[in-house]
């Protein structure tokens, strides 16, 4: 317990395993030094509650069990333990709402903490730390979240809690209390032998007060309505009285307490080394936890593959198109360039859709992401393929509902091939563009940065595909090689039109070959379609590299 800023949650952080940066020193459970292993043993309750908003109250913790339960476990023992775990923290009744958060309905804040310690002791830890549980709360719920917890201690664990003022009824449910001033302990004992302890150093409330009142008084070294010994200070000084009253506290603490648990907390129980010497190993196999993971993704994310707003703006656009170049022809040479305008549009669109779809996944889900691999719930490889797989939905889906409308409106040609070749072209351009989005999004892991990245690299593209700018400088040409776009549409083109076909036959000169239009300067309509190839890899390695910068990313995190 301590003041805003003391050190609690940096200290928790310590203990807990979640902060290594700049630490000096050493951690030891029960006289063994903090390792990987002992991950499993520890549960870890952030302040803020990070649960996927979208998932109920028992989704999330099914998920949880199937996730961090060994596999040795059956299907309906993970169930059981996941039924006990809503019995004991009073979940029955919102066990199929929403966790929500945010513009998302859900259940209330006392209800979603418990949510989120039931996340945490499916895996029975030997010991959990929660930071700040009561933030947000209430005096009642603060009150029945701290008997939830109460009763959990009873049953054998080692339950460790940051708090800034509780409430005198919650004050009295803890057993030890550990006050921090300024980093530095001041206290550390029984809590209902405190104000006893700083009674017997001359420091007396004059009036009724709080016990955790009159400690964090202390704390901050603000003693208006609290009697001082004669001899903390000369009558004359008025100012860095705070700082007098905290250096002496932690004086005192250093000579009257510290030695003293160092050497009562020399003894360790001899049963909970055993229970945390614990080979580190994933829980469940890489294709369980895949199919386990995909599943969850898919239910979490589902509202927005299916959105209505998203279906609408596609169908919306695709018959605008439509009636715009409705029954278009490529019969003279204005004709064709209005349609090869439209194949560009079509390839922005798709582009700019997806980047922007994926972009933003990453971010968005960051906290979700560290707190999770903190907890060794599962590799990072399987959740970078379940995200990307999953979003492949839409970014199939929508395309297809798009090309189907757009495609017999606009008079593209009527073959089967053609129309079905068109339709892959396209879906490969969005899967590639998902692509590059899940790069910038793993690359800058900032909402507002990421958009901004997103928008600047696609501005190059779209200048640099071929249709604006078709003879681009010397210097300047290698850009055109790195945008997807270029590809993409060269790509279009080539499926939707023969270089041997004849057009602009009304003309003083006769028919022509389309090869032979100005339009296609640069493109060579029966070359081949290498671009196919070339998206492909481009798709590979923008996840590639996405997975690498994801990972570095992660590890360097903290929550």
């Amino acid at each position: 317990m301590g003041p805003s800023g003391s050190g609690k949650t940096t200290l928790l952080k310590i203990l807990g395993g979640r902060l290594h940066e700049n630490v000096k020193g050493t951690v030891t459970y029960n006289d063994i030094p903090y390792n990987p292993a002992l991950k499993r043993r520890v549960g870890f309750v952030t302040q803020d509650d990070v649960l996927f908003p979208q998932l109920t109250v028992e989704e999330t913790l099914v998920f949880a069990a199937f996730l961090r339960l060994p596999s040795k476990m059956s299907r309906r023992q993970k169930y059981e333990r996941v039924e006990v775990i809503i019995k004991e923290l009073g979940l029955e009744r919102c066990r199929h709402t929403r966790i929500g958060g945010g513009l998302v309905k859900g259940v209330s804040g006392g209800e979603r903490k418990r949510a989120s310690i039931g996340h945490e002791i499916l895996v029975d830890p030997s010991l959990l730390l929660l930071d700040e549980p009561t933030s947000g709360l209430d005096s009642t719920s603060a009150n029945r979240l701290l008997q939830v917890l109460q009763e959990l201690a009873k049953m054998g664990k080692t339950i460790i809690t940051t708090i800034h003022q509780p409430s005198s009824r919650i004050f009295h449910m803890f057993e030890k209390i550990l006050l921090i001033a300024e980093g530095y302990p001041v206290y550390y004992g029984k809590a209902r032998d405190s104000t006893e302890y700083f009674s017997s150093l001359g420091f007396i409330p004059e009036i009724a007060m709080n016990p955790a009142e009159f400690l964090l008084d202390l704390a901050t070294g603000q003693v208006n309505d609290i009697s001082v010994p004669d001899d903390l200070y000369p009558p004359q000084l008025t100012t860095e009285r705070e700082k007098i009253v905290i250096r002496y506290l932690q004086h005192k603490y250093k000579v009257l307490l510290e030695s003293k648990e160092n050497h009562q907390g020399s003894k360790a129980p001899e049963h909970l080394q055993m229970a945390v010497t614990v080979k580190k190993d994933w829980t469940i196999s890489w294709w369980e936890q895949f199919r386990v993971l995909s599943k969850r993704t898919y239910r979490e994310r589902c509202r927005d593959y299916f959105d209505k707003l998203r279906l609408v703006q596609s169908i919306g656009v695709a018959l605008l198109l439509g009636l715009l170049w409705w029954k278009s022809s490529t019969a003279t040479e204005a004709q064709l360039r209005d349609q090869i305008g439209l194949m560009f549009y079509i390839c922005i669109f798709w582009t700019s859709s997806s980047i922007f779809g994926a972009v933003y996944v990453f971010p968005f889900e960051k906290m979700y992401l560290v707190k999770e691999r903190k907890a060794d719930m599962y590799r990072l490889s399987v959740y970078y393929i379940c995200s990307t797989l999953c979003d492949m939905v839409a970014h199939v889906l929508y395309p297809t509902f798009f090309m189907c409308i757009v495609y017999f409106m606009a008079g593209f040609k009527r073959t089967v091939q053609c129309f079905f070749l068109t339709l892959a072209a396209t879906v490969l351009i969005a899967i590639t563009s998902q692509g590059a989005g899940e790069l910038f999004g793993a690359a800058v892991m900032s909402i507002r940065r990421a958009g901004m990245v997103a928008s600047l690299i696609l501005m190059l593209f779209l200048l640099t595909g071929g249709y604006y700018v078709q003879h681009i400088p010397k210097f300047m040409r290698w850009l055109k090689y790195l945008s997807f776009m270029y590809y993409g549409f060269r790509l279009l083109l080539k499926v939707q039109y023969s270089g041997d076909d004849l057009y602009d036959c009304e003309s003083k000169g006769g028919c022509r070959t389309l090869q032979t239009s100005p339009s296609f300067d640069t493109v060579s309509l029966n070359g081949g379609l290498k671009e196919v190839w070339v998206l492909l890899a481009m798709a590979l390695v923008y996840r590639f590299l996405a997975y690498i910068c994801l990972r570095r990313k992660i590890n360097s995190c903290n929550l």
